[in-house]
Parts: C-alpha cells; structure tokens; sequence
C-alpha cells in the first residue's frame, strides 16, 4: 500500500523528485516494465522514469528485503540492454525507520562483480528537503525529526495553502496514509482536514471503475456512494480490510483513504 501511495507521487510530482534526488528539475515520463520484460521479477513494485539522457529507477520499501541488491543489479542490465547509451540512477528509500543492517547495504558483490546504487533512509533526512515541493510534503513526516505531530502540523499548513484543488486533496490524501507509519491515526485525523480530500486520485478511481462499465456519470456516482457505503458497514463488523475489499472490489488503497477519512469526520 504504501509503496503505492510513492508510485503514485513520483508519477505525478515527478520533477519534485528529480530536483531531490537528481539535483535538478527536469522533465521526466514514465517507462514502462514491459519494454525491459520485467514482468516476472515484481515490476508492480518498480518505478521507472526517463529523459533523453538518463533513467531514474526508484524502490520505496516499508519492509526490508534482502533481495534488493540483486534486483538492483538485474535491472539495470536489462535497463543497459535496452538503452546501452542512457546514464541511470538506482535509488531505494526505506520509508520506516528499523535497526536491520540490510537498510545500510548499496551494493551487490559477487566474484569478479560489483555493482553500487544509492540507498536513502527517510529518517535520516533532513525535514527541510521535504517541504519545499507539493509532491514531497507527504514524506516530510518520516524525516528526521523527533516530534512526528509537528511536522505534520506544518505540512497541513502547506496543504492549506495549495491553490489547485485536486493536487491538494491527492497530496493530503497521500499524507494521511504515509503518516500512518509514525503517528497513531487519531492524531493523523485530528490534523488534516477530512473536506479537502474529496476530489483526490483515489476517490475519483471510483468513480472511474463504474464508468468503465459503461453506466452514466450518475449511476457510476451512485454505484461508487454504495459501495463506500457498504465498506462503511463492513469496517464497524471488524472485518479484515483485505476481505472487505474482496466484497466491495474496492483495492486496500481506496479502504485504507476511506477509513482514515471517516474516522476523521465521525470526531469533528
């Protein structure tokens, strides 16, 4: 889930982050895994952006995994195979803070092989790095800080100040869910304003999968106010979010977006 939550930001902020983690603004689009047949190793879990001269490969981790190294060295050959003329940037950020030296490892060794890519650990970072950009205010709350609640108390001010109505309901929908990681979910709702999350990606997905099967914009907004609806109930049964999901075809997203929000309301 929340890997997914990042895909999303670095897909649609993505100059935010090529001036982090590239040291410059510049346009970046989406490559996708099947140019490189990468199907079979987790390229659900891959992100890949390119320009005319580079490629940016991103891994947000909330887990460790001792398989990143590998990874990491399978992709950029396959990258190099490719686009044998393109420089690329390999970056895993670990989203969680753990003790586990796998966190500090950014190379893959093997007799007579060595291959180095960069490893970001978010908090170790400075806060301020992430409060500059729309599209990096969501990960300011795992920076380095000692007090969570007050940085997600400046970013909600951030929030507030966004002008563009669905980039601030994507970009408070995306921090209520990254905070969920440091912050108890009552502070989280206690914080961030539950109104303006109305138009976010996730919600209008929705909205989407019914007018996917051909139905009137109506119907499809009636048809996605029964199923939220029905996950509403289902969440009061105490039923397990990957089963509510099952009933409703809601993804973990969509129920992870709607209970924080509700609970958010249900105390104001």
């Amino acid at each position: 889930m929340f890997d997914n939550i990042c895909k999303f930001l670095v897909e649609n902020f993505s100059s935010d982050f090529a001036t982090w983690l590239l040291g410059e603004s510049i346009n970046l689009t989406e490559l996708s895994p099947k140019e490189l047949s990468l199907e079979p190793i987790r390229a659900d879990a891959l992100i890949l952006l390119q320009s005319e001269q580079s490629i940016l490969h991103l891994e947000f981790q909330t887990q460790v995994d001792a398989e990143i190294p590998f990874r990491m060295i399978d992709y950029r050959l396959r990258v190099y195979r490719r686009f044998p003329d393109k420089a690329m940037h390999q970056v895993v950020i670990y989203l969680k803070q753990t003790n586990s030296n796998l966190v500090q490892q950014n190379t893959f060794t093997i007799a007579g092989t060595r291959h180095e890519f960069a490893v970001i650990r978010l908090w170790e970072q400075p806060t301020e790095v992430f409060l500059r950009t729309p599209g990096l205010l969501p990960l300011a709350v795992l920076s380095s800080t000692i007090d969570p609640e007050v940085i997600l108390n400046e970013v909600a001010r951030e929030i507030n100040g966004i002008t563009e109505l669905r980039t601030q309901s994507n970009i408070a929908a995306s921090t209520a869910i990254l905070a969920g990681l440091v912050l108890d979910k009552e502070v989280i709702k206690r914080v961030l304003r539950s109104d303006i999350m109305r138009e976010s990606a996730i919600y209008q997905d929705i909205l989407q999968e019914g007018k996917a099967e051909g139905k009137a914009e109506g119907k499809a907004e009636g048809k996605a106010e029964a199923l939220l609806e029905v996950a509403r109930n289902l969440f009061s049964t105490g039923m397990p979010l990957k089963q509510i999901g099952r009933v409703t075809g809601l993804s973990i997203e969509q129920l992870q977006y709607l209970q924080v929000s509700e609970s958010r309301e249900s105390n104001q």
